[in-house]
């Protein structure tokens, strides 16, 4: 061996250079690791300034190995990321490398694969490494210096400067942060902190994955209104908010002064923010919340308030009562407060006003109307809208609440004060207490005369008008300002992802003639489909615009109502998930709808088209769920008005260009009082397939019924397969108990379409099955409500409970053509409307 050695002395050049490459690394610490150099249990990675190392470590008491980064030059180790949280190492055998298609791959003694990366790259190559920086983030490179992954990416429960927080609706891209689960133990703990994947800008903690624990309040662009310390901004914390055009915001911040801190998500749910003492290695505790009872999410329920130096913490807001006075003395504040005397307005008078409530938290669910320019016009936004209960107006603009205030929290020297409308008896204003003594008896005796002077003079009218029949189609007749005292198009919303929409805008009248132009006079080649009331044109605004025209059919016996019914609601409501209304058009018995153009038309057109199903893949199918999720919870909970669809199925949910879903045909929706919960119906309308059972056969709906019908949807969307139609010949199932069966035997990913190949994310798709069948439980109270449904759909490590036998689904004809007919159920007659 030694001959051939000196007779080779390229070969041992060649040889100690590998060798003296390798004790270099092994001796000097470096911010680079080159491809198939392992990094072994004992080496370390350190950032060029030296402000971080990467290596293995064991954290706390514990026994096991782990990857992570940690800051350098502190008393204790401050670990700020980990690999392999819920993979360690059992012993010191472990090595990381970075191998040919560039992932980073951490293995144990006997060479199994612990953790590892999952980038882009596909092809082979011996030019990637992987670097860490002087901001603690790791990053895999490609030979031309691409970013193939970094850390950043994927946090833990450590928030860097530099590191963003992040929200994509339209990419389906959220950060979350997960605490760890002990000081011991950093696989994945309870708690998890992002932002409000609703899109109002607040950083939220949640516990589970779904229980909101905790809420940053409204960001002001210097800092949050519910955190009381320095100005965030004063840290380099800025906010990127762009979630109406693009669909996406983001936070970040810059380090203040070069100091080094941190904001950690802790194993018990606080998220602390510290600072380094350079001088001694300390970390000093700069903020932490929540540490009492009253930063705790709504801790004293609805309409009270919370503060700590008052005894009891709860109390009613002025005007307000304790839901249940039992309850609420025993020290049971959950159940909130409800109003001791309604609002005047809604009494048609015109007493109300405002009283203050001063340095607060503002509370959830607010409203920006961005247009507003000071408080005085504020307070006449809120004064003029019988649904707002409250208004703020801060250096940051004028914020509306709804009926229920919640999670409003007395601070000592908070810096934002809100005003809560109250009835003029609620406000001590003797001076107005006698207008509706007074004048409303005088207005009732003169509408009594003016009735009984009409009913005389137009006697003989009145006669004809009632032996005609009525004609409902008079309700629309005349000119727009008559059109305009019979249907309120105005009202500001509530709340919803598009802020600042939907505030008492008024809704365009087009002649019949501009629209007859806009369809080529209804051309059939225009033609986009045809429901139960009617045909749906497309159509071409003289500015370019393209529209689709739902033109309603004359001989239609139910169209006027559903045609009033659909005007009222769309015009009200404004969401990115939701269809919008750009017009309509009243002329004789011409009743008709604009609607923005969507290129794709509805998802039945691909959801069951076997040509077509490939093209919808999981990441698509998902994003869509998500939409159909954040619209209804929407209509339930965060407009203006409470909604319940009644008809929620694949052909009323429209794609646009980018195959965002958009609910539509509103024509069934009911509006749900604020106290109201179910309804009872003896007219019973919808589809087979997608109704709930106590609806179906009671008439029984409420919120519960439409996710009854989103439950369908979701299982609809994995499979491929219409539940109206699907039928297991060989187990005698339909599509939602065929689901049950493969999720109980485990067999779930059995249930997903064909189409869409392997990939995808497996714990996704098994996760929106889960959903589904939650959703379409029998019992109405074991199903979620739609914002724990977004919550599950929005959590990747949320703890589903698990479901139970799923309600009927008629499913054996597979005609899905419209059809209509009666039969009988606990003695009444009810009317069916199947899809269309």
């Amino acid at each position: 061996m030694a001959l051939h050695l000196i007779s080779n002395p390229s070969l041992v050049l060649s040889s100690l250079l590998i060798f003296s490459t390798s004790l270099s690394f092994l001796s000097h610490a470096s911010d680079i690791l080159p491809q198939d150099q392992p990094l072994r249990d004992g080496q370390m990675l350190v950032s060029a300034g030296g402000t971080f190392e990467l290596g293995f470590f064991r954290p706390g008491k514990s026994v096991y190995r782990y990857v992570g980064i940690w800051h350098r030059n502190t008393s204790t180790q401050s670990v700020v990321w980990v690999a392999n949280r819920e993979n360690p190492v059992v012993d010191s055998s472990g090595s990381l490398t970075v191998n040919a298609t560039g992932n980073l791959v951490l293995t144990d003694g006997k060479g199994n694969v612990v953790w590892s990366t999952v980038t882009s790259s596909t092809e082979a190559s011996s030019n990637y490494s992987m670097h860490l920086s002087d901001l603690g983030n790791l990053a895999l490179r490609a030979g031309d210096g691409t970013t193939t992954w970094e850390s950043f990416d994927h946090p833990t429960d450590t928030f860097l400067p530099g590191m963003t927080i992040r929200l994509d609706v339209k990419k389906g891209i959220r950060t979350l942060f997960t605490s760890w689960k002990n000081p011991d133990d950093p696989s994945p703990g309870n708690y998890t902190l992002g932002l409000d994947p609703l899109g109002s800008a607040q950083i939220f903690i949640w516990e589970f994955g779904s229980k909101l624990l905790w809420r940053s309040g409204q960001y002001n662009g210097q800092g949050f209104t519910g955190i009381i310390y320095r100005p965030l901004n004063s840290y380099g914390f800025k906010l990127m908010n762009d979630i109406v055009r693009q669909g996406f915001m983001y936070y970040t911040y810059s380090t203040y002064n070069n100091s080094i801190q941190k904001f950690v998500l802790e194993p018990n749910g606080v998220e602390k923010c510290s600072m380094l003492i350079e001088d001694t290695g300390e970390w000093t505790t700069v903020w932490e919340q929540p540490v009492n009872e009253c930063e705790m999410y709504n801790y004293c329920g609805i309409n009270a308030k919370c503060s700590v130096t008052d005894t009891p913490k709860c109390s009613c807001l002025k005007g307000f009562e304790p839901k249940s006075i039992g309850e609420w003395g025993a020290g049971n504040w959950s159940g909130g407060c409800v109003r001791r005397t309604p609002l005047d307005c809604q009494n048609n008078l015109s007493g109300d006003g405002f009283t203050k409530l001063g340095s607060v938290k503002l509370p959830d669910l607010s409203n920006w109307l961005s247009l507003v320019n000071d408080g005085q016009e504020c307070e006449r936004s809120c004064l003029g809208n019988c649904s707002c209960a409250a208004y703020a107006y801060t250096n940051f603009g004028c914020f509306t609440w709804g009926h229920d205030l919640m999670d409003i929290y007395q601070l000592a020297d908070g810096q934002y004060d809100m005003f809560i409308k109250l009835p003029a008896s609620e406000l001590g204003s003797k001076s107005k207490v006698w207008i509706p003594i007074v004048i409303v008896p005088i207005v009732v005796v003169f509408i009594l005369a003016t009735c009984s002077f009409l009913w005389w003079k137009y006697r003989k009218q009145i006669k004809d008008l009632l032996q005609n029949g009525g004609k409902k189609e008079s309700l629309f007749s005349g000119n727009r300002s008559q059109i305009e005292a019979k249907i309120d198009f105005s009202g500001p919303s509530q709340y919803g992802e598009e802020r600042d929409e939907g505030k008492g805008s008024e809704l365009p009248l087009f002649t019949f003639g501009s629209i007859a132009t806009a369809t080529s006079n209804f051309s059939d080649s225009n033609k986009l489909g045809h429901g139960g009331f009617g045909h749906v044109y497309k159509g071409l605004l003289p500015g370019g615009e393209e529209i689709a025209v739902k033109r309603l059919s004359r001989s239609s016996g139910q169209g006027i109502e559903e045609f009033k019914n659909e005007v009222i609601l769309i015009a009200k409501l404004q969401h990115r998930n939701l269809v919008r209304l750009i017009g309509c058009c009243i002329e004789g018995e011409e009743k008709i709808l604009i609607y923005e153009y969507l290129p794709n038309k509805s998802l039945d057109a691909f959801l069951f088209d076997p040509t077509k199903q490939a093209s919808l893949d999981w990441k698509m199918r998902f994003n869509i769920i998500e939409g159909i999720a954040r619209g209804l919870l929407y209509l339930h909970r965060d407009s203006r008005l409470r909604i319940v669809h009644r008809d929620l199925k694949a052909s009323n949910i429209l794609l646009d260009e980018e195959m965002n879903p958009k609910i539509s045909d509103f024509g069934m929706a009911r509006i749900f009082g604020r106290d109201q919960n179910q309804v009872s119906t003896n007219r019973v309308v919808g589809t087979y397939g997608y109704m709930s059972p106590e609806y179906a056969m009671d008439g029984i709906f409420s919120m519960k019924s439409d996710v009854f019908s989103f439950g369908v949807l979701v299982l609809e969307i994995v499979s491929g397969k219409r539940n109206r139609g699907f039928y297991h010949t060989d187990l005698d199932l339909n599509l939602l108990r065929y689901a049950w069966r493969l999720w109980k035997e485990g067999k779930s990913l059995e249930f997903v379409d064909v189409s869409v190949g392997s990939s995808y994310d497996i714990p996704e798709v098994l996760r929106c099955i889960q959903i589904g069948l939650l959703c379409v439980q029998e019992q109405p109270r074991q199903r979620p409500i739609m914002s724990a449904v977004t919550m599950m759909l929005a959590s990747e490590n949320a703890s589903l409970p698990e479901p139970s036998e799923p309600g009927f689904g008629t499913g054996r004809n597979t005609s899905d053509t419209e059809l209509s007919h009666s039969y009988s159920a606990n003695n009444v007659t009810v009317t069916m409307i199947e899809g269309r």
